[in-house]
């Protein structure tokens, strides 16, 4: 066992999606006596193992792992929900003995884990429920160009119609009067004390090739399969779950909008979109270590993370 700068540090492990992480966060797991926490807005979600690139069995064997599959297809889930549970699991792996690892890619996730939330009300059924309506009768563009009028500022950072963020922005709107965009803090983030935030970097090419790779596994370990047999059982494809690269384009190849040559090279489009965004937020924050593993085993990427730890 190491010497570390605190008793209980908090690690990060973060990077874009297919860099490596969660393999990395198990062998440090098991050097360094952690449980691992996901910090991801759909491996919460059950039953959508395939297409959120869940850990394997034998990993969740090798390594107890929180906020995987805790939550059901249909419901509903919050940056704020995240946050909520991540400590309560925090606070259990540490009541242990243990060592808390974060691990995962989604943003504003990793940033709740840093900075206080801002003050945004919670969600109202009945906005949500009237906006969908809308959504349904007139077209999701239909509410993006509401968007567009009350709130131009997150509009214009959106990437594409997402459904979900653009119901959420109005609701706040129709609740406060004020733009989704006004709640979002600009202030500096900075690392609290304890936490050590590593990221994984690959080259552009190398990354692009391990996304590839990725998207054509999922597909042969039965993603399309997967999705079908949850949309054959009733579920909705307007789920939040179901908005996730991967499962969009697969929904839109058995709906006859696509052919699966178009569904596979817009899954791959999309997630090398995802991943640039992911880096793109990641490079924003000064005292994120960055772990070149295009040079390093994972070995060697575990012994850099050691080092940091380590007593000077």
């Amino acid at each position: 066992m190491q010497n570390y700068k605190e008793d209980k540090p908090r690690i990060v492990i973060a990077g874009p999606t297919a860099s490596g992480k969660s393999s990395l966060a198990v062998s440090l797991a098991q050097e360094i006596d952690g449980e691992i926490i996901s910090v991801d807005s759909r491996q919460c979600f059950k039953r959508i193992d395939i297409g959120t690139a869940k850990p394997s069995q034998a990993d969740l064997k090798k390594i107890p792992h929180y906020n995987i599959s805790v939550l059901d297809l249909t419901e509903e889930d919050s940056v704020a929900d995240f946050k909520g549970r991540s400590d309560q699991y925090s606070a259990e792996i540490e009541s242990k003995g243990k060592t808390v690892i974060y691990c995962g890619g989604s943003t504003l996730h990793l940033k709740s884990l840093i900075q206080p939330l801002d003050d945004i009300p919670k969600a109202d059924p009945e906005n949500i429920k009237m906006l969908s309506q809308e959504a349904g009768e007139k077209g999701l563009e239909h509410l993006y160009q509401k968007l567009e009028e009350v709130d131009p500022e997150y509009a214009k950072k959106m990437d594409g119609l997402n459904r979900q963020r653009i119901i959420r922005a109005l609701d706040v709107w129709h609740q406060t009067g004020k733009p989704f965009s006004s709640f979002h803090s600009n202030d500096s983030v900075i690392l609290p004390e304890g936490f050590h935030f590593f990221a994984l970097h690959h080259p552009r090419k190398i990354l692009h090739e391990r996304i590839s790779k990725r998207a054509d596994q999922m597909l042969e370990a039965g993603l399309i399969e997967e999705t079908n047999q949850l949309l054959e059982e009733g579920y909705s494809r307007n789920l939040q779950a179901f908005n996730t690269v991967g499962y969009k384009q697969v929904i839109q190849f058995l709906d006859g909008e696509i052919s699966k040559e178009q569904m596979i090279k817009d899954m791959k489009t999309a997630t090398r979109r995802y991943a640039k965004r992911q880096i793109t937020w990641l490079r924003r924050w000064p005292f994120v270590e960055w772990i070149n593993m295009h040079e390093k085993t994972n070995e060697e990427a575990e012994s850099q993370i050691l080092d940091a730890l380590k007593i000077d």
